[in-house]
């Protein structure tokens, strides 16, 4: 038996689960995720408590059963409690900027960058060189995170570009003189 797939989710009382056909619906107060399940698991929920199972032994059944149990418990605690990622800009004039649906980053190349905020993600920047992206699915807001930082990743030499907060940059010697 999957050990992570066998554990029941608990569903705190502003959770609602509804189980469909070959989807689960989560809805809480942060938002509603829909996460489809794929053939041979089974999803219940006795009173307060998310049950996952499968129908065989199979090495791809019990895969997809803690696979499953994961992205569940991932939806519940989205909608419960969201999640967060944290960017920093480094570099002399690199900042960052909310504008109504846009994120504009000046990041040293010849013009600003527009990165368009999707609807459930939430993007708000301190310091002009502090962004925070939150949201309920945690899939998206990795996706969103690693897109901005894909603008200018930080180069090893002066560390210069967006890094996560709590990332660490391996910074290389430059030329030594002689």
């Amino acid at each position: 038996m999957s050990r992570i797939g066998k554990q029941p989710i608990p569903l705190p009382s502003a959770v609602k689960v509804s189980v469909l056909e070959s989807s689960v619906e989560v809805q809480g107060p942060k938002g509603k995720t829909v996460t489809s399940i794929p053939p041979g698991i089974s999803c219940k929920v006795d009173g307060g408590i998310l049950v996952v199972s499968r129908q065989d032994d199979t090495k791809q059944g019990r895969a997809f059963h803690g696979l499953t149990r994961a992205l569940l418990a991932n939806a519940v605690k989205g909608v419960v409690e969201g999640y967060k990622k944290e960017l920093d800009i480094v570099g002399v004039g690199y900042k960052a900027a909310v504008d109504g649906k846009k994120l504009n980053l000046s990041l040293g190349f010849s013009h600003p960058v527009e990165f368009p905020i999707p609807t459930e993600i939430t993007i708000t920047v301190e310091k002009n060189t502090h962004v925070i992206v939150t949201g309920h699915d945690r899939q998206q807001v990795g996706q969103v995170a690693a897109q901005i930082r894909a603008y200018r990743k930080c180069e090893p030499y002066k560390g210069k570009g967006v890094q996560y907060s709590d990332e660490t940059v391996v910074r290389k010697a430059g030329k030594a003189a002689k």
